[in-house]
């Protein structure tokens, strides 16, 4: 089982438009509304590929409402805890070139009896062996340690822990040891505190995270691909998309592709990974792809002289 937690989940409302324009009215192509945070994301995006996911989120309020007959209407399995603020809602503006433009609201207050009601849910529905991913931006009134907490006490319980965020919260993150972070090439840079403008900075600041005690850093690098880096050494891998729609929730289901094949391997696990989010952004908004839209030939491992000759490739 893989059980994600959202502590700042969302109802994503994404306009599609011809072209955005400021202080203008400009008439939207098409829209659509989804249910949104990342570990919601990945949950969904496993899900619809025949792999075994539940989210757990707080929720309150009518957008709270909403977020959950969303993830019903789409038979996503979540565990809901009820709280006083109201669930975000965030606004996605599309153009054809696959520039999108987020509006992404705070979220309200999550109280500290509330966190401690989610946390004793999870360790409710997990067991030892399952794999917990901690995702996204952290509601106000939580402390920037509450990824460490957690993953301390699910590695204490026997669980796997995934950390998927950015700032303060990831830094403190690692120093609790999770089994995998996945950050992108600016939220690296800001963890080692220092540029990562190519593939082979990026290889030594995931150097650098394990020697912190992180067990695998994978870490997303737009156009430039990607790049594994655990006890086994270095990957990079490349992907193509045919047409780029939306690069909302592709981190995600790049982060949900990695952990459907992590069974199968560490190659398998990160070209899944590549696949999985070449298909996410040639769909609309924060769309999940399905078994029909992965394309496993999209993406390829670089063998080892490709992979030096990478190495100072610009990342995006």
């Amino acid at each position: 089982m893989i059980v994600t937690v959202t502590l700042n989940p969302s109802v994503d409302r994404t306009v599609e438009i011809a072209r955005l324009e400021r202080g203008r009215v400009v008439r939207a192509t098409g829209s659509g509304i989804h249910p949104g945070g990342k570990g919601v994301n990945v949950t969904r995006a496993l899900l619809a590929n025949g792999f075994d996911s539940v989210a757990l989120l707080p929720l309150g309020g009518a957008d709270g409402r909403r977020l959950a007959e969303l993830l019903d209407q789409d038979d996503v399995a979540h565990v809901a805890v009820p709280v006083h603020g109201e669930t975000r809602s965030n606004i996605t503006v599309a153009e054809p070139d696959g520039t999108t433009t987020k509006l992404n609201a705070t979220g309200e207050a999550l109280l500290p009896e509330e966190l401690e009601a989610v946390v004793a849910r999870l360790l409710e529905i997990t067991t030892p062996g399952d794999w917990v991913v901690l995702c996204g931006s952290l509601p106000p009134g939580v402390g920037d340690d509450v990824y460490a907490r957690t993953t301390r006490t699910l590695r204490e319980a026997g669980m796997h822990v995934v950390v998927d965020t950015s700032g303060p919260a990831l830094t403190a993150a690692i120093a609790a040891g999770p089994d995998l972070i996945k950050p992108n090439a600016e939220e690296l840079a800001e963890v080692v505190g220092r540029p990562v403008s190519t593939v082979g900075e990026a290889v030594d600041a995931a150097r650098e995270l394990r020697a912190r005690g992180v067990g695998t850093v994978v870490i997303s690098l737009g156009g430039a691909g990607a790049v594994l880096v655990d006890d086994n050494g270095v990957l990079v891998g490349t992907s193509r998309a045919a047409e780029v729609r939306s690069s909302v929730g592709a981190g995600d289901c790049f982060l949900a592709g990695y952990l459907s094949a992590r069974d199968r391997g560490r190659e398998a696990a990160l070209t899944t990974a590549l696949a999985y989010g070449a298909a996410a952004v040639q769909l609309p908004g924060s769309q999940v792809p399905t078994p029909h839209d992965v394309d496993l030939s999209a993406a390829r491992l670089l063998d080892r002289q490709e992979l030096q000759s990478s190495l100072g490739t610009l990342v995006d």
